[in-house]
């Protein structure tokens, strides 16, 4: 049973993976035909093609491999200088650059001289770039707040899991109390687990980070309700100070000890819906993150080729490929947790598969969606400047120049996929041991 529900939890990532994909080429392509441009192909996938279907202008298809997808669109990079689309040179670099020229030409028709992506004014190339990786923004921002509004996150709450028995200072390396130590003031005040704490020293509480604050700032005498078994209870207690372990924003940072108000007990954990204030604070934690993820992709190359072949531990923040991914959505489909918990997850995680497309694909490099957007831009900055000093208009800028660049750029992304997926194969994250 549980491995079929693991290859039930791989599928449903590979259909969200072709849901992802299909709605990022989406963008491009609701983009190029409403400016005009002609687009030959709009393909889920890579390798042969399993379906396709002829509409128009544009033959739709899935593809065998499910690990991208594309469309063409006519005329994507602009004639050579002396107008022709079609000329070859024995250097190796010329070539790449009249071969990706030959390429965005080589399905061109009569009539198709006006309905070429380089025609389009540059703020309209740009949109047709970007409206793919935003489609993936856009379904990435719906899913997690869809999430987090309507279903919640795993939070700490204000309801009692455990009742310490004695006053320990978290700078202690220890968990058993001693004869010497006092008695902690919520054992003393009658706390037990399973009270939920709804009021402190006559504050309305229904949150934990803001019943912690309170705890922390207090002194001495103070009156606790609770309920219990339904019913509201009046406890009292006297709070102490004690080291306790600071708050921070930043997991990754070494804890520092604080003198404040200490009660002695721990809270327990459930699953809370957050307001739309709190779903878009975190959302941009979540970008934020998801930024320095990406920029840091260089640093991972040392751990991630030590976990793939030196058989070292393979490090809970390394990337993860669609390989990986797949794994872990059959991970979760195999646990065993309530289903509302492994759909909310699923979601989660192609969601966060969106968001990294879109990350990603706004890199100004080629062959990406960021590097077109990044020519188009210099593009309009040229024509500007050349008009604002009343000088030649300098023409559109040639992309295809870049094409060894790109290919400089491809062929590191392949390497580093690779090196993913074999990580992913021989030594993946796991979510349990």
């Amino acid at each position: 049973m549980a491995t079929l529900m693991w290859l039930i939890g791989v599928v449903v990532f590979v259909i969200g993976l072709l849901f992802s994909i299909a709605w990022h080429e989406l963008g491009h392509l609701s983009w190029a035909k409403l400016f005009g441009i002609r687009v030959p192909q709009y393909m889920v996938g890579f390798g042969p093609t399993i379906w396709s279907r002829k509409k128009g202008d544009t033959e739709y298809g899935i593809k065998a491999v499910p690990a991208g997808g594309y469309i063409r669109m006519i005329g994507m990079f602009p004639p050579g200088d002396d107008g022709k689309v079609r000329q070859r040179s024995t250097s190796p670099f010329r070539g790449m650059i009249e071969d990706a020229r030959a390429a965005a030409y080589e399905e061109l028709k009569p009539g198709d001289e006006t309905r070429m992506f380089y025609t389009r004014k540059p703020w309209k190339r740009v949109i047709v770039m970007f409206g793919g990786p935003f489609m993936n923004l856009i379904l990435a921002v719906a899913i997690f707040m869809g999430v987090w509004m309507l279903y919640g996150v795993p939070k700490q709450t204000t309801t009692v899991s455990s009742v310490a028995d004695c006053v320990i200072s978290q700078k202690e390396d220890r968990d058993t109390c001693k004869a010497s130590d006092p008695k902690a003031p919520a054992a003393l005040a009658g706390l037990k687990a399973g009270d939920k704490i709804v009021a402190y020293d006559g504050v309305p509480v229904s949150d934990w980070k803001t019943l912690q604050g309170l705890i922390r700032d207090s002194r001495g005498d103070v009156a606790i309700t609770v309920e219990r078994d339904g019913q509201p209870k009046e406890l009292h207690a006297t709070v102490k100070l004690n080291e306790v372990v600071k708050d921070t924003d930043n997991p990754g940072d070494d804890p520092e000890t604080i003198k404040a108000g200490f009660l002695g007990f721990t809270p327990g954990r459930g699953i809370v819906a957050l307001s739309a204030g709190e779903s878009v604070e975190r959302m941009g934690d979540m970008v934020t993150q998801g930024v320095d993820a990406v920029l840091a992709l260089p640093s991972k190359i040392p751990d991630l080729w030590n976990a793939a072949f030196n058989g070292e531990e393979r490090k809970a923040d390394s990337p993860v490929g669609v390989v990986g991914a797949a794994r872990v959505g059959g991970e979760v489909a195999a646990l065993d947790l309530p289903a509302s918990e492994r759909i909310a997850f699923f979601l989660q995680l192609v969601a966060g598969f969106n968001l990294s497309l879109f990350l990603f694909n706004m890199l100004p490099l080629l062959p990406l969606d960021g590097g077109h957007i990044a020519g188009a831009l210099w593009e309009s900055v040229r024509r500007n400047t050349a008009r604002l000093f009343r000088r030649p208009d300098p023409g559109p800028f040639d992309v295809a120049q870049l094409m060894p660049v790109a290919y400089v750029v491809a062929g590191i992304f392949v390497c580093f996929t690779l090196l993913v997926l074999v990580a992913d194969v021989v030594n993946p994250v796991r979510l349990t041991g």
